[in-house]
């Protein structure tokens, strides 16, 4: 397969208003006001050099002495590097933000669904931009980071429309009095998002936050900064006040701030299971909301429409090369049609399409690194050496691994009871359905699960059973939709997302008692 290294125009468009000219080109203190950015158009791609993008800081863009490098998981290349924030560089992220508290809590409501209604348009008008520059940064196929883009705008769009749910409501109490009832915002919220969905996942902290009326900092993966640097860009095109939005990419030692700092009033996590849960204690007096993923499980039973279930678990294992918090990886299958199921399944799998990111027929494109290949291929190995067998994939092809399928694995295998986080499956019969859902509740995680059935008594059995935030009818784990109350149970995560549901966690009551009417 043959990766193109260097970004074509439409990419650099959009990293023109990113992107100072050369490293050290870029003021600490200089205002994006201050006029634009250099454009990187006005050179030939031979001769230009590698740009370096400035982080935000409440409306001022900033450089450092410190640059990391953004490499194109598909052609391994430098895309482009970002300045590295200090610490200083959050506290005062952190600081414009509590200092704008005021302004964005002021916000009429009509005026908050107005920002999220443009941010939409604005990344609607952007669509392919952002979906080459996501192909790219993440190496996700093109067709999917579309996909990504399309869900950013509807999280965008349903965000704006659960604005009016914070309206002031009224309510009778004892004695004639009356209670005045609304959710205000809880103050400045720190969105820490991962490498994997990096418009998506950012959206689903950036829009409910906006809608509540808190300022926001947020911290992209620094595999994948640029994305949440474009989406800044467009929202600084709103009437969001500018000091309310910061997007800081510090490294991990300069991070403490976004998660103990008093004035930070809540932490918003999509990451490791580890990670996440040394966040929460970190974070003891604050709000705190996690997704932390799993191993997320389907079911398939004897009636189920075989072809459909085998066309659904086949997107849902090796889509975006399993690098999904919901990524099927466990599929149990009934003994009496498991010989049919899994002939299809490896011949489907066999025929994914592996390549280019950018190419509009690719299904199956690299992971995000050379890190998480060769972990994909110990894991692998340590099933093997215990038995399991690979019926098709198991191989590396630079940064890209074949999809694969496993059986014989063992429960205590990692590709199993861990996060794979790869195109890698597991596949094993059950008999009765009572023994398929203990198997898919042997697990530290919950996030979601599928089921494939027609028999509505082993739905509400297995909705009723199975240890999950969610279950799937008649597809994968892997769906979700973004209107959805998103989260996992056990080691799965901690509170939910989804505008409506993530407005409720970024608010809080706030009640006035009246007195009795007047009389007339």
């Amino acid at each position: 397969m043959t990766f193109r290294p260097l970004p074509c125009l439409a990419v650099l468009a959009l990293l023109a208003t990113l992107l100072a000219a050369s490293p050290g080109a870029a003021s600490p203190t200089e205002r994006r006001a201050g006029g634009p950015l250099p454009s990187l158009l006005g050179r030939s791609l031979a001769e230009r050099k590698t740009p370096a993008a400035r982080f935000l800081v409440g409306g001022e863009y900033r450089s450092s002495r410190r640059l990391d490098a953004v490499v194109e998981p598909g052609s391994g290349s430098t895309l482009a590097k970002v300045y590295a924030a200090s610490k200083q560089d959050v506290l005062d992220a952190i600081g414009r933000a509590h200092g704008a508290l005021q302004a964005t809590a002021a916000l009429p409501l009509k005026t908050r669904a107005q920002i999220l209604r443009d941010v939409a348009r604005g990344l609607k008008a952007r669509r392919s931009e952002l979906a080459e520059l996501i192909a790219r940064e993440a190496g996700k196929p093109i067709a999917d980071a579309q996909t990504e883009v399309d869900r950013a705008i509807a999280t965008f769009t349903l965000a704006a429309r659960e604005v009016q749910r914070l309206k002031p409501r009224e309510q009778k109490a004892p004695g004639g009095m009356r209670l005045r009832v609304e959710r205000v915002p809880v103050g400045v919220v720190s969105a820490i998002t991962p490498f994997n969905f990096p418009l998506n996942l950012v959206a689903h902290k950036l829009a409910p936050a906006i809608a509540a009326g808190n300022p926001v900092v947020i911290k992209p993966s620094p595999r994948t900064p640029l994305t949440s640097l474009a989406l800044a860009e467009i929202v600084a095109g709103t009437a969001w006040p500018k000091e309310a939005l910061s997007v800081v990419t510090p490294r991990l030692s300069n991070l403490t701030p976004l998660i103990k700092d008093p004035r930070v009033k809540m932490v918003s996590f999509t990451g490791s299971e580890s990670v996440g849960w040394k966040i929460k204690r970190q974070a003891s007096d604050k709000r705190v909301a996690l997704e932390l993923g799993g191993n997320a499980a389907v079911v398939v039973e004897k009636d189920a429409d075989l072809a459909d279930a085998v066309k659904k678990v086949v997107r849902g294992s090796f889509a975006y090369s399993g690098q999904v918090c919901i990524h099927t990886q466990r599929i149990y299958v009934q003994e009496s049609v498991y010989p049919q199921f899994l002939r299809e399944l490896v011949k489907q799998t066999r025929a994914l399409r592996i390549g280019d990111p950018l190419s509009p027929t690719t299904q199956v494109g690299p992971l995000i690194d050379g890190k998480a290949v060769q972990r994909t291929a110990s894991w692998l190995a340590e099933a093997v050496k215990g038995g399991a067998r690979v019926l098709t994939g198991g191989k590396a092809r630079g940064n890209t691994f074949e999809p694969t399928i496993v059986v014989g694995a063992k429960p205590s295998d990692k590709i199993v009871s861990e996060e794979v986080f790869a195109p890698v499956v597991v596949v094993a019969p059950y008999r009765r359905l009572e023994h398929a859902l203990a198997q898919v509740n042997a697990s530290r995680f919950g996030l979601q699960a599928g089921i494939f059935t027609k028999d509505q008594a082993a739905i509400e059995t297995a909705y009723r059973s199975l240890e999950v935030g969610g279950l799937v009818v008649g597809n994968v784990p892997t769906v979700r939709v973004d209107s959805q109350p998103y989260g996992g149970v056990k080691r799965s995560g901690f509170g939910r997302e989804g505008p409506r549901y993530a407005i409720e966690e970024m608010t809080e009551y706030k009640t006035m008692v009246l007195p009795p009417a007047a009389a007339k």
